[in-house]
């Protein structure tokens, strides 16, 4: 059996492309799959596979993680080459099934990333800036004649790390196409993203992962910049267009169109520095809610509700056109999918609060910069702005959509608040004692119903929600939950955008369901000590948090949270295989991949708090 055949017979054998399923729930440890074929000859003989491979392959959708790696096992297979290469062949392959579409972009709308580490360790003169290095071009590296080149051509270049800036850059509209060199650890961060948002992209694969003086094929990374501009055929469905929708709605113009200011206040940014001293009183508080609203974030949940009002009313935003498509949603359809978001920027402000935290979008949280009761005030103005933006819009959207939208949003309100109410009542409490099975009520109640509201307007927007609205329910609380999860699991690797420490929540004395999950597992003497640890003040917050971490280990916390979140992503994935149409299935897997990213490896590295208060 030939590779092409063998590879049509395992997509015919999954139905994937037709049934639009997304990458499945598990993790495993993939270190030993990211080998780099050290000779020539075999990287070439695994190019020329991809290439007549991806000639083949339906290019209408795009391809899922697993859809690639079963390719490219069988790929592996018929050239007897080591399963080790697993990753490697699998970005080359991703590379050719792009490279057409990547092509058909003009090179005035490509982005060139590069790494840093193929400069030479010592002596480089270039210093970075913050989009990354700033290269002096001389000469020294391949980076100038990589860079050179590309810009010469007309491309944009940057040479940092790519994983984090992809999806940020693409969204901000001055992109259409990604190439880059990349080692493989950093392509596998990068991958499920880029691959299910449907963004062309292309990278060669560094020749190793040491980050020092490492090397590539130069030949190839040429071949990748010159990708002749040509018209192409067959395109695949982006979600780019709803992305940059969701996110241009937070725009300072759009924003300012959509939503007029009432009072007319000056921006934050037009007060020459002067801060909260120079915002004229009346208006001060619409000030800074505007403000915090285009401050920031990733705008998933009014990307979700436009995304599900676009798959119910043809799917046309995820086209080629797709552009044309999402600017002419009706205002009113902008307007509810603000309102979701306002909701979420005034439950940080109070959360913040609450939980007084220190940072917010990588600088000081709402109320340090301007005091707890501003703060509080201005999370309620956000609160009666989310609420204006649909209730005015009874006549645009019809009075009982404008109702049952209004309805799902002030529920999902009220229960938010129970569940904080909840965490903040146990937080207070002396007996720190807390079983799984409640923090996961708590969760259900604080986070799913951002979801729900979210998913659920998007439909009703597009019509009737009678055959909906339970999935929905289910779908959002299951994916809630494990997004909560994963969020308790983030916070023992720190975050660079929030709270930059880890081992906050049990620091604070939240609770979470780690937290259950050792005091489930733990003897006796160990559970004590951990009790006693919050409150414990003899000892060095960094200490505390290492001795935490011990328990945590010990009571195996984190290998059972993990398959919590297995749990309940597998029953979101059941939900979306049985939903139609085909458009709003692909959105719900996209979603549970997108909402759920998870390092692949089980098991996380406690970063050292930065400082003791």
């Amino acid at each position: 059996m030939t590779i092409i055949s063998a590879t049509q017979q395992v997509l015919e054998t999954t139905a994937v492309p037709v049934s639009g399923k997304g990458s499945s729930s598990g993790r495993r440890k993939t270190g030993h799959l990211k080998l780099v074929p050290q000779q020539r000859s075999a990287r070439e003989e695994i190019r020329r596979s991809c290439v007549e491979v991806a000639s083949r392959l339906d290019k209408t959708h795009a391809l899922t993680k697993d859809e690639l790696e079963r390719i490219a096992r069988v790929l592996l297979e018929r050239l007897d080459l080591p399963e080790g290469y697993l990753g490697w062949t699998m970005v080359v392959l991703a590379s050719e099934f792009w490279r057409d579409q990547v092509s058909a972009v003009p090179t005035s709308r490509r982005l060139f990333l590069l790494p840093h580490c193929l400069k030479h360790a010592q002596g480089c003169p270039a210093d970075y800036d913050e989009y990354g290095l700033d290269c002096v071009k001389c000469g020294a590296c391949s980076i100038a004649d990589f860079r050179g080149t590309a810009e010469a051509m007309g491309y944009k270049v940057l040479v940092a790390e790519g994983s984090p800036l992809v999806l940020k850059i693409i969204v901000s509209g001055h992109v259409d196409a990604i190439v880059g060199v990349a080692c493989l650890n950093v392509l596998e961060k990068a991958i499920d993203k880029i691959l299910l948002a449907g963004i062309p992209c292309m990278a060669v694969p560094l020749l190793s992962s040491d980050c020092r003086n490492t090397s590539v094929d130069e030949d190839w990374v040429h071949d990748m910049i010159h990708a002749v501009h040509a018209h192409c055929g067959s395109q695949t469905r982006s979600y780019v267009h709803l992305m940059r929708c969701a996110s241009g709605l937070f725009s300072v113009e759009e924003l300012e169109r959509l939503v007029p200011r009432v009072r007319g206040g000056p921006r934050l940014d037009q007060i020459n520095g002067e801060g909260i001293a120079g915002l004229e009183p009346i208006a001060g508080t619409e000030s800074i809610a505007y403000d915090f609203l285009a401050k920031g974030g990733k705008y998933s949940r009014p990307f979700i509700t436009l995304a599900v009002y676009d798959a119910l009313t043809g799917g046309h935003a995820t086209t080629p056109d797709g552009a044309e498509c999402v600017a002419g949603f009706p205002d009113a359809v902008k307007r509810a999918a603000m309102s979701i978001e306002t909701f979420h920027k005034a439950s940080l402000v109070h959360d913040d609060i609450e939980d007084d935290d220190l940072f917010r979008y990588g600088e000081a949280t709402m109320h340090r910069q301007y005091g707890t009761a501003t703060a509080i005030n201005v999370g309620d103005y956000l609160i009666g702005m989310g609420y204006r933006l649909v209730s005015r819009e009874t006549r645009s959207l019809g009075a009982e959509v404008a109702a049952d939208i209004l309805d799902c949003l002030a529920e999902a309100h009220t229960r938010l608040t129970e569940g904080q109410g909840a965490e903040l009542l146990w937080r207070d409490s002396r007996d720190k004692r807390l079983k799984p099975i409640d923090a996961l009520k708590i969760y259900a109640l604080k986070t799913a119903p951002a979801f729900e509201a979210a998913l659920f307007s998007g439909a009703r927007l597009a019509g009737s929600v009678d055959q909906y609205a339970q999935p929905i329910k289910t779908f959002a609380r299951n994916l809630g939950v494990a997004f909560q999860i994963l969020n308790d699991l983030n916070d023992w690797r720190g975050d660079e955008h929030n709270k930059l420490t880890s081992g906050g929540d049990l620091l604070a004395g939240r609770p979470t369901v780690l937290w259950a999950l050792a005091l489930e597992g733990l003897d006796d003497s160990a559970r004590n000590e951990l009790l006693a640890l919050p409150q414990e003040d003899q000892r060095p917050v960094q200490e505390r948090v290492r001795r935490a971490w011990e328990l945590y280990q010990q009571a195996g916390v984190f290998d059972k949270a993990n398959r919590l979140v297995d749990k309940h992503q597998q029953r979101c994935e059941e939900i979306a295989d049985q939903i139609e149409p085909e458009a709003l299935r692909r959105l719900l897997h996209y979603l549970i991949a997108v909402v759920l990213e998870r390092p692949e490896e089980p098991g996380l590295v406690p970063l050292v708090a930065i400082d003791d208060h």
